[in-house]
């Protein structure tokens, strides 16, 4: 399915659902941004914000959204969203940052279009990000079918549930690639995009504290046309979608063989550039507290040799979170420590007849021969500790072989004040095929205050100061400064 099917699928569905549940609630968003910097954005400021920023010095952006929810408490619902954007200073001169119609029966739900979601373990306000699904990066426009919510197994007495999600899009940065990138790097244009997973959760928290949730995902680029830069002239690479293509997109299969020598390696190891992640948590709330604690746990792989265990899962992200009794000083404390040195080793080797021995090492996460990397936008998909490829011209992925320290707080001074911290501390040896000359190093904090004065209902003012040192990034200082009105249609 093209683009625009997706699209005008998305705003008949969004442009009925309106007018079919008339007289219910919706609402609605009008923000104003601007920032300036030093040098360029500090890092807290540009990364995980759904790519609803700029590297550049000074940016900002004028925006404006509609929202009908879903009603959850209905059988059969319909929900749509329209987020606009006009920016200045931005990879886009306008940007449609949400446009989505959604459909929703019993406990299914299913959306097309763009939509800013996640439904992982991370700490999305304090910790880092996702591996895998973060919010780094601008929605990809695709049909999702989930089930975002958990429900619980039959015949399990409420203590087994589960969730999951499946989808198909496509990539829109095509344009922008071509615009920034032709003649300097490699680019791709119309990839399709498909994800997956499934979470089991056990436990009951009306009956014991302790509950214990664990998850699978995986996420897909397929299909499309790549250009590969050969010295100085591009080489097209047509990786076709049929249907047969897009099974073997699912399962992870052989795409079979081709006569291009630049596409056959891929193909027949496995159609697509393929990663994932699986994910655990444990989380420890007392029904009659106010306080909670809970750690968390992903694993990244981009193979079948760290897909299951063939080698030992070094590589981590693993997290810590602390909510504390109320109070006028701290409500949450995250803590997260972020590996990815191992990459199953710095060998590869594939089979040949003369060595018939396979190693599976030196995985490159986040990087792709063909597709360019698991980014959108110029933006990691996944965490954005492993630097995206818009601070280096959106070639590749320059520092995944990293570890990081990564710390978040926030709190409620009142109930009209409410600020967050966060502060990383990142080593990068660079990547296996590219290491860096010494260990490099960054230090990321930033703090942001937001301000929603009762005389004022539905307005909110929030200032953000953020700076980089070190020699990963940019040194930086930099502010930004957002006002944003909303209220009930």
């Amino acid at each position: 399915m093209k683009l625009r099917h997706i699209v005008f699928i998305a705003l008949i569905i969004a442009s009925t659902s309106f007018a079919y549940e008339r007289g219910t609630v919706g609402r609605y968003m009008v923000e104003a941004m601007t920032a300036n910097s030093s040098k360029q954005t500090p890092f807290w400021m540009l990364n995980n914000r759904y790519g609803l920023s700029s590297l550049d010095r000074n940016n900002g952006y004028l925006r404006a959204a509609a929202f009908h929810d879903v009603d959850t408490t209905r059988r059969f619902s319909w929900g749509a969203g329209v987020d606009l954007v006009v920016p200045y200073n931005f990879t886009s001169k306008f940007v449609v940052q949400q446009l989505y119609g959604e459909l929703k029966y019993r406990s299914l739900l299913l959306t097309i279009g763009s939509k800013q979601r996640y439904m992982g373990v991370v700490n999305q306000e304090l910790g880092s990000g996702d591996m895998v699904f973060s919010n780094n990066a601008r929605p990809i426009p695709q049909i999702y079918i989930a089930m975002p919510e958990y429900q619980w197994i039959p015949k399990m007495n409420k203590w087994l549930a589960f969730k999951g999600f499946f989808s198909f899009g496509i990539f829109t940065d095509g344009g922008w690639q071509y615009r920034n990138f032709d003649g300097k790097s490699s680019r791709t244009n119309k990839v399709l995009y498909h994800t997956k997973g499934i979470f089991l959760r056990g436990g009951n928290r009306d009956r014991f504290p302790l509950t214990v949730e664990g998850g699978f995902e995986m996420g897909t680029q397929f299909g499309g046309k790549a250009f590969k830069l050969i010295k100085g002239k591009y080489h097209e690479i047509d990786m076709h979608h049929s249907f047969k293509d897009i099974i073997n997109a699912i399962f992870g299969l052989s795409g079979g063989d081709s006569n291009d020598p630049l596409q056959s390696g891929e193909i027949a190891n496995a159609y697509g550039n393929h990663v994932g992640e699986w994910s655990l948590a444990l989380s420890w709330a007392p029904k009659d507290k106010d306080w909670a604690a809970r750690v968390y746990y992903q694993h990244y792989f981009e193979d079948h040799s760290q897909l299951f265990w063939d080698y030992l899962w070094r590589d981590m992200l693993l997290g810590a979170e602390l909510t504390l009794p109320k109070n006028p000083f701290v409500d949450k404390i995250v803590y997260e420590y972020l590996y990815t040195k191992d990459q199953s080793g710095p060998v590869y080797w594939d089979r040949t007849p003369e060595i018939p021995i396979q190693i599976s090492g030196t995985d490159n996460y986040y990087n792709h021969y063909i597709y360019g990397g698991w980014q959108h936008w110029g933006m990691g998909l996944g965490n954005p500790l492993l630097i995206s490829p818009i601070y280096n011209d959106g070639k590749i992925f320059l520092h995944n072989r990293i570890i990081a320290h990564h710390a978040g707080i926030s709190g409620n001074p009142t109930d009209q004040l409410s600020y967050r911290i966060l502060l990383s501390h990142t080593r990068s040896w660079g990547t296996y095929g590219n290491p860096t000359p010494k260990v490099m190093h960054n230090l990321s904090s930033m703090l942001e205050v937001s301000y929603s004065p009762k005389f004022l209902p539905g307005w909110s003012f929030k200032a953000t100061v953020a700076g980089d040192h070190g020699d990963i990034i940019r040194n930086t200082f930099g502010g930004m400064f957002t006002i944003t009105k909303t209220g009930l249609l």
